[in-house]
């Protein structure tokens, strides 16, 4: 999952570790260069990152003393982190360029145009989602073949594809936050020392209520949307997909070769990579694609004349070329967030959020803020779970709390939040995947919002918080009174 540790507070030399107001400097300079790049001249985001690289590099020699070498190898690093990120990017566009051309993608939107109607659709994709998430473990591979349907499901509807991706985006991380086979909810237990099913159990509460409440919210979004579609109109799209692909149940092989693998266990490279041929093998003998063309499609995408313009675009696909759009942000996302790892500038971070913490209240909240800054500042969600996972642990164990309290808050704020961030590796993936930018579906992605406000609530209140000692620490400690009482030499 991730093949290096970021730099701790107490790894960084005193001599050579930042202040905060200086590792606050690159953090002010990336969010000027954002600001002006992308608000004010319109830019996308690749230049913008790379002023931020520059200035961070510069600022970095020359102010903090780190060699060229040094910078180079915090880039490397970062880019080593989201390697595996990377090649899942550019096999997902492959995979679902190869199963519109096999007919698997089109096919589910015919059969899902006869079985949903507005009123419901939302709350059932998002429960739907969940479930295949749950199932395989992953909230990409989620987004990336049934979230892809149901977007094109959705527009037919007449609902919204903001809407649509939101509902899939918080089924898809229910689901993950949910499964053992989750990389993100194994990687939260080991940095923390949690066991696996213990970490499990301690997100269920807080999951389900963000869950059931976007559920309801969906149902209301659902019964406004009722009655906006056209005559004839669902009609009309099943007309133009069967016009041009065979409409079966033959052409699933690929899905339910793929969702078998992930459910069996195997890594999401080579369960992906099979999709991919199953895909190609799909269109050759079912479509009758040539077989230069089936390869051709998962390269270079697809762009069907179906005769209807709407279906047109929701079948059109960039395939695996397509995506070196969104990769190059993640490189450049990537290789910031590496040289601010190198520069000792997220460790300082993240420590000064520790030293804010007095009580169970002030280390929840702190918590969230270092897990969804992680994701922020380094574009990539296992930073997220690594740095506070990490730096905050003594801080929970001081105050007398069981380590799945660790594991809970930075899941429920930093794994769920990486889809809210443009540039981060999550936020890409979901927006170049279901083709909605990322802050058009944020609004609607109503599970992102809500985990982080559950897990401040419990927190501040007190419910639902672990301590190692039960009986003793709640009759020392309230989540408003301080920190537990704590032996000599223990802290």
């Amino acid at each position: 999952m991730v093949d290096f540790e970021p730099r701790l507070f107490g790894q960084l030399d005193p001599d050579e570790r930042p202040s905060l107001i200086a590792a606050l400097v690159p953090i002010a300079g990336m969010i000027v260069f954002l600001s002006v790049g992308i608000i004010t001249f319109g830019l996308d985001p690749q230049f913008p990152l790379f002023w931020g690289i520059v200035f961070t590099g510069l600022f970095a020699h020359y102010h903090l003393g780190l060699s060229w070498e040094d910078l180079y190898d915090g880039i490397s690093n970062g880019l080593l982190l989201g390697m595996k990120v990377i090649l899942i990017m550019f096999t997902v566009y492959a995979l679902i360029s190869s199963w519109i051309q096999a007919g698997t993608i089109p096919s589910l939107m015919y059969y899902g145009l006869e079985l949903f109607t507005p009123a419901v659709f939302l709350p059932i994709a998002a429960v739907l989602a969940a479930i295949i998430a749950f199932a395989v473990g992953s909230s990409w591979t989620t987004a990336g073949t049934l979230g892809v349907a149901l977007i094109g499901i959705g527009s037919g509807l007449g609902i919204p594809a903001p809407m649509t991706a939101g509902a899939v985006l918080s089924g898809a991380y229910t689901g993950d936050k949910q499964s053992p086979l989750s990389d993100t909810t194994n990687l939260a237990a080991a940095v923390t020392n949690t066991d696996l099913y213990e970490h499990i159990n301690a997100m269920r509460t807080g999951t389900f209520i963000a869950f059931a409440l976007s559920v309801v919210l969906y149902a209301f979004l659902g019964m406004t949307a009722s009655g906006n579609i056209p005559a004839g109109r669902v009609e009309s799209i099943q007309a133009a997909i069967e016009g041009t692909y065979v409409v079966s149940p033959v052409v699933f092989l690929p899905l339910i070769i793929t969702f078998g693998l992930a459910m069996y266990g195997v890594p999401a490279l080579p369960t992906l990579g099979t999709g991919v041929i199953a895909g190609a093998v799909t269109s050759m003998l079912v479509q009758g694609t040539g077989f230069a063309a089936a390869w051709s499609a998962a390269q270079s995408g697809t762009a069907p004349e179906t005769g209807m313009e709407l279906v047109n675009g929701l079948l059109q696909s960039g395939g695996m070329t397509g995506g070196a759009w969104i990769v190059t942000i993640a490189i450049a996302a990537l290789s910031l967030g590496g040289m601010l790892d190198r520069a000792g500038i997220l460790a300082v971070l993240a420590h000064h959020l520790g030293r804010l913490c007095h009580n169970v209240a002030s280390l929840t909240g702190a918590t969230a803020l270092s897990a969804v800054s992680m994701n922020i500042l380094a574009a990539e969600q296992y930073v997220s779970i690594v740095v506070p996972g990490m730096t905050l642990r003594n801080l929970y164990d001081e105050q007398g709390l069981k380590t799945e309290n660790l594991s809970r808050a930075i899941e429920a704020s930093g794994t769920t939040t990486s889809a809210l961030i443009p540039w981060s590796s999550g936020g890409l993936f979901m927006a170049g995947t279901l083709g909605v930018p990322t802050l058009e579906y944020a609004p609607y992605y109503f599970f992102g919002l809500l985990s982080p406000l559950v897990l401040i609530f419990m927190g501040m209140t007190g419910w639902q918080i672990m301590y190692k000692d039960q009986e003793q620490s709640s009759s020392t400690v309230s989540p408003s009174e301080g920190t537990a009482t704590v032996a000599p030499g223990e802290d």
